[in-house]
């Protein structure tokens, strides 16, 4: 059994104040309580960015060289407790073992080395004749991060906030909570100053209501669902603090008929169903143009009838659990209703897989002949949930690929050079991915619309924690 029963504050591993909720831990797999988690109130919140507001001076002029030594030394340490981080993530959120040690862990590890990389050549400052115009950190920032990514999602607003001069209050998932104090740890271990980083679990409703609205926190950012980052941004909404937000996705896949079928829609509905569905950038829209659309649900049927749904322990485990059981039950309604409303239901269907008589486990499925106006294309699911949808011309494909309330990521098959350039320029979404190219993380990742705003990963992450400042007059 795990107890989670300190926060980290000022330097310090800490005892809740009175009036602690408790939050039970629940292995997706077995749907057993495996521990709890002592969720916050508002005098943790008074404390923590007290703490942090305290450290926030002199952090905030500490030389880059510093800043560098620092994210050295946190990088050093994570890579020597990488497999404690692994594990952690597998029994929190029951990921698969493969996949907490090559992607969720290993994600965790490439965002500090991006930002420690980045910072080693940021500038901040620039001089125009007698203006110099400098860049200085926004101040103590309250960083709320979600269970599904959730060393990534850490490690991506720790990182650049600290090498930006901000101080921080952490507020990781309570679903999710492992990992959390390990990074905290980890920090702790490779000298953070005391106040400099800070952690306190907690809901959303309380803490992180309670970070979002303080007066003494010059900045949040949010990776969440989109209400949730509209709760926080009319929390922030008082006292005109910048907000940056990560939100969901309906991201869509675009299939023309010039594209190398086969390998477009397997990458396709693998990415959709990687981290058992549960991606904010996950391609749950497959657009395929009408020549190809037959042969396409044959392949994506093929694809996901062939993934091993079963135990995060086994090594040939490709999806593990849901990671909670309201969200499973979201997954299992909105298959249901994807049936009610008329999609095709080709592959999956709702409850568990035949061999498995337990657990938060949902079937991979597959819906064809989806209208874009149907739930299953509107709403985000997060789970392993696809739809695909036929298109004749390309201005329909943008045009479906468009219509949709977010923003946040697009794909895009093609051959054809000139297409690929015509329609990325009009896709409507903060990244979009040619023929099966990997995320760059040192480029710029957010979204638009309901996607949120702001931007993360390397330099632009760190540019997200910085205010400009002009001075005038300045002799050369």
């Amino acid at each position: 059994m795990h107890t989670i029963d300190q926060y980290y504050i000022g330097g310090q591993w800490v005892a809740p104040a009175p009036g602690a909720n408790i939050h039970e831990m629940v292995c997706p797999v077995t749907e057993a309580v495996t521990g709890t988690v002592l969720l916050g109130t508002h005098a943790d919140v008074e404390r923590a960015v007290a703490a942090a507001r305290a450290a926030w001076p002199a952090w905030s002029v500490t030389r880059v060289a510093s800043r560098v030594a620092l994210l050295t030394r946190i990088i050093e340490r994570y890579t020597a407790r990488y497999d404690e981080l692994a594990r952690a993530v597998s029994n929190e959120i029951g990921a698969p073992i493969k996949l907490s040690h090559e992607l969720q862990a290993r994600v965790g590890l490439a965002q500090l080395q991006s930002v420690r990389a980045a910072l080693e050549s940021f500038e901040f400052s620039e001089r125009r004749g007698t203006t110099e115009i400098v860049r200085e950190a926004v101040g103590v920032v309250a960083l709320i991060t979600p269970w599904n990514w959730p060393l990534n999602q850490i490690a991506a607003k720790v990182a650049p906030a600290l090498a930006a001069g901000c101080t921080v209050v952490l507020k990781p998932s309570e679903i999710a909570p492992l990992d959390a104090r390990l990074f905290a740890e980890i920090l702790d271990e490779a000298g953070v100053p005391p106040g400099v980083f800070n952690l306190v679990f907690g809901d959303g409703a309380t803490v992180g209501a309670a970070l979002s609205s303080h007066p003494d926190i010059d900045m949040v950012s949010i990776t969440g669902s989109t209400r949730a980052g509209a709760q926080v941004a009319s929390s922030a909404a008082a006292t005109v603090k910048r907000v940056a937000q990560e939100l969901g996705g309906k991201s869509p896949s675009l299939v023309f008929e010039d594209a190398d079928l086969p390998t477009a829609v397997k990458a396709s509905v693998l990415a959709c169903m990687l981290n058992s569905g549960q991606t904010c950038i996950a391609p749950t829209r497959l657009l395929v143009q009408r020549s190809q659309y037959d042969a396409a649900i044959e392949v994506a049927c093929a694809t996901v009838n062939a993934l091993k749904v079963g135990e995060p322990a086994a090594a040939d485990t490709i999806l593990g659990p849901i990671s909670n059981r309201a969200q499973y039950e979201k997954v299992q309604r909105m298959i249901a209703i994807g049936i009610e409303e008329g999609a095709r239901l080709v592959a999956g269907g709702q409850g568990r897989p035949a061999h498995l008589a337990r657990g938060f486990f949902a079937r991979p499925t597959v819906f064809a002949d989806v209208r874009n106006d149907m739930t299953i294309a509107r709403e985000e699911i997060f789970g392993p949930v696809l739809a695909i949808l036929p298109f004749d011309t390309e201005e329909e494909a943008i045009a479906i690929a468009n219509d949709t309330p977010y923003g946040l990521a697009a794909y895009l098959w093609s051959g054809d050079a000139a297409r690929i350039r015509r329609v990325a320029a009009q896709l409507r979404a903060g990244s979009v991915q040619i023929n099966g190219a990997k995320m760059d993380l040192a480029a710029p990742f957010g979204g638009m619309k309901a996607s949120g705003n702001g931007r993360e990963h390397g330099a632009y992450g760190l540019a997200e924690f910085l205010e400009y400042k002009q001075i005038t007059g300045c002799a050369a």
